[in-house]
């Protein structure tokens, strides 16, 4: 196995950055190292790694120590039983010692009937405040809530950050685009019938979309029985590729430079 390195903190130019990985995943323990080492042997460069609770904010920090990765700090609404009324201060704090490049996971998810929509939203709106208020960017979890969150986003005027695994319509596409954030697209994008995604990832402007895994989640249709990995980057961008219709090379070096404007590190 290839040696594990750490990260550059501003990668090469033009190497796989992945936009969304949950590098301190139980799924992934045991084999972290292994994982990275993979990771950088199919050319990735730089993966950011986001809290989803502030049980896990030192989970992450100590992802950042052993690899150099980026991290990001929020509260998920799928664990919103796990957000206490102090964690908003914990959140604040986190932001203001540890240097993260972006608020996040945060959002709302409409999907899970248990999870209460209004304390959602009250929880997204005050970390929004905070991304406003540490000047970072947000990283964005969207499940059959995309308008509610852009709505959010115009009344909090929080510009810049990522729409995490986008699963909108080109209308809602273009609005966020216009809040200044980018799209991600990583596994979904490999199934033959996810018409919709495919179709958004081919068409909407290139300058808008970035690549993830969500690892160890959204695992790709041709490996959907172990957890996904960033290494699979590698084959996301040559999917990517097929439905744009250009070399890799070229797509490379676009998402590459989207990623760092999406984080505000261009």
């Amino acid at each position: 196995m290839e040696a594990v390195t750490r990260f550059a903190s501003r990668p090469a130019a033009g190497c796989l950055i992945d936009s969304h990985c949950h590098l301190d995943a139980p799924e992934l323990a045991g084999d972290v190292d292994g994982v990275v080492a993979r990771a950088q042997a199919a050319g990735v460069g730089q993966l950011l790694v986001p809290a989803v609770t502030a049980g896990n904010f030192d989970a992450v920090l100590a992802m950042r120590q052993r690899y150099g990765c980026w991290i990001a700090f929020g509260l998920h609404p799928i664990y919103l039983s796990q957000h206490l009324d102090d964690h908003l201060a914990l959140l604040d704090a986190a932001l203001a010692a540890h240097a993260p490049v972006a608020v996040g996971e945060i959002g709302l998810d409409f999907y899970l009937p248990e999870l209460d929509p209004m304390r959602q939203e009250a929880l997204l709106v005050e970390q929004l405040k905070l991304a406003r208020k540490h000047g970072l960017p947000a990283v964005l979890h969207v499940r059959r809530s995309v308008d509610r969150v852009l709505k959010h986003l115009r009344e909090q005027k929080v510009e810049g950050g990522i729409a995490h695994a986008f699963n909108g319509s080109e209308q809602q596409a273009q609005a966020f685009i216009r809040q200044g954030f980018k799209l991600g697209f990583g596994g979904a994008m490999t199934y033959s019938g996810s018409r919709r995604i495919r179709a958004l990832a081919a068409t909407l402007p290139l300058d808008s979309l970035v690549l993830e895994t969500d690892a160890p989640d959204i695992r790709p249709e041709y490996a959907q029985d172990v957890p996904n990995e960033p290494a699979q980057l590698a084959r996301f961008i040559t999917v990517l590729a097929e439905l744009r219709g250009m070399d890799v090379s070229t797509l490379r070096d676009a998402l590459h430079g989207n990623t760092l404007a999406a984080l505000g590190l261009a």
